[in-house]
């Protein structure tokens, strides 16, 4: 559950990391004022674009829209994060099976959405047609990202007005035009990722908890088993054995059974991650610190026998001899 947990907390930034790097932008251009929350961009006028454009610095200047909305299914709603594009511009995702955007009405969704190629789906009144997936396109803990082109967006989210949510420019632009304000990928990855920060924390805090809890179940076993073991601790005590060695055996005991669980639950982690909506990412990192904390967590709990072995009377040695 540890390494759950922890896939858990990083898999906000995972995904935030993953679509706003995915959109190919080297620099946002946004309302002026905006947190940069790539969850709930404010609209600005699409003339922005050619506004931008003409800044120098820039190569590249396309527009985009980001905007939570409900796909519909045969009768089921799915919360899903449409971004609208031109084909061929800036923003067009890389896929993961069939074909790009094209022309109005066609759809490329995150396979999380589960949809196949060919099936239909409608948001807020449009009609769309899967042509085309992506894998770990997602926002908001597992929203699915569905890219449609900038008309069809406009006409899903602003109702046809020409708005849109950010320009997208390749190349870093001087200056931006007043009222519009300049991001790096950076800073909308930082500030979507702060909206989560309660979410994290929390998260956190449930994987220090179970932290807890396996040292507390590692004590007790191992408590369990002093208690089983006093006579031959008195034993060993009367042959000369020193608290330190019975330290020794006892810390033994429980690292044995701490990494043993840690190797256990390294295998089952990769089996549980597809069980959850929200992205999991169990970074390598997290598999080298989970024999370690094991490690540490088995010394503390041969700390709770050690007093029992420590305590036994040499002289139970010789009871019943």
């Amino acid at each position: 559950m540890s390494l759950l947990l922890t896939g858990m907390a990083n898999g906000f930034s995972t995904e935030i990391d993953g679509t706003v790097q995915g959109m190919g932008a080297q620099s946002w251009v946004l309302a002026a004022g905006t947190t940069g929350r790539i969850v709930g961009l404010p609209s600005i006028a699409s003339s922005a674009v050619s506004r931008v454009a003409h800044e120098s610095g820039v190569t590249v200047a396309a527009p985009a829209i980001v905007a939570p909305q409900t796909a519909t299914d045969a009768g089921t709603t799915s919360n899903i994060f449409i971004i609208g594009y031109r084909p061929g511009d800036l923003g067009t995702p890389r896929l993961s099976t069939g074909r790009q955007v094209e022309s109005n009405g066609q759809a490329t969704v995150d396979s999380s959405l589960g949809l196949a190629i060919g099936q239909r789906f409608r948001v807020a009144g449009e009609s769309f047609v899967v042509v085309g997936t992506v894998t770990g396109r997602t926002l908001a803990g597992g929203s699915p990202a569905v890219y449609v082109t900038l008309r069809d967006a406009q006409r899903a989210v602003y109702g046809g007005r020409p708005l849109i949510s950010a320009v997208l420019t390749r190349g870093v632009p001087a200056q931006v035009p007043k009222g519009l304000a300049l991001y790096s990928n950076a800073r909308i990855e930082q500030e979507s990722l702060d909206q989560q920060s309660a979410g994290v924390s929390s998260i956190d805090n449930t994987r220090y908890f179970m932290w807890l809890i396996a040292a507390v179940i590692v004590a007790a076993l191992v408590y369990v088993t002093a208690l089983e073991r006093v006579r031959d601790f008195a034993v060993l005590k009367a042959l000369g054995a020193s608290s330190r060695l019975l330290f020794a055996g006892l810390a033994f005991q429980a690292v044995l059974v701490a990494l043993l669980a840690a190797a256990i639950a390294a295998v089952i982690s990769n089996f549980m991650t597809g069980l959850f909506a929200q992205p999991v990412d169990v970074l390598p990192s997290a598999f080298v610190v989970l024999p370690i904390s094991a490690l540490v967590v088995g010394l503390l709990a041969s700390l709770a026998a050690l007093r029992r072995a420590v305590s036994a009377d040499p002289a139970m040695a010789f009871q019943g001899a």
